[in-house]
């Protein structure tokens, strides 16, 4: 048994051959999901490393995860500022100058990508990638680009 793939689109889609036979197809169901179909039907797979389990070392190249997790890193950024999740529908709202984006293509709740500090009835708190309802709610400053930023504006409103 020598299982070995064919990349038919790179870093989404392989044709998955025993010997020079087709046996089924691996596609990238999400982020790092692969979906493997075959004559007896459909199976996830959540890791590369499980794949090769069940098909052998030669299932898939070494570097398609990596140059996938490498692409799904460099995603999570809107107009600049870092984001929690991998951003949907990104916008930049020119007036207040905040870049927005949705957790998912279906979604209608808009977040704000970066570190803020918002002002609650407490006083000011930090927050990374906040709700934008949150920041039309109430006082804040932002968006900046990193944690440290964020920590000298927090210091400096709380000084006040």
């Amino acid at each position: 048994m020598s299982i070995k793939t064919k990349t038919i689109l790179k870093d989404k889609f392989w044709i998955l051959e025993d010997d020079g036979v087709r046996i089924g197809t691996i596609s990238l169901a999400d982020e790092n999901r692969f979906m493997f179909s075959g004559v007896e039907g459909t199976t996830y797979f959540d890791s590369k490393k499980a794949l090769k389990n069940t098909f052998g070392d030669n299932v898939l190249i070494n570097d398609i995860t990596l140059q996938n997790e490498r692409a799904v890193k460099a995603d999570k950024d809107v107009h600049g500022f870092p984001t929690s999740t991998v951003p949907y529908n990104t916008m930049l709202d020119v007036k207040r100058k905040l870049p927005l984006f949705t957790k998912s293509s279906k979604s209608k709740s808009l977040y704000c990508a970066g570190y803020y500090i918002i002002h609650f009835d407490k006083g000011w708190v930090k927050s990374f990638c906040p709700k934008l309802i949150t920041v039309e709610r109430y006082d804040t400053e932002g968006p900046f680009k990193n944690d440290l930023e964020m920590r000298t504006a927090l210091s400096k409103a709380n000084a006040k």
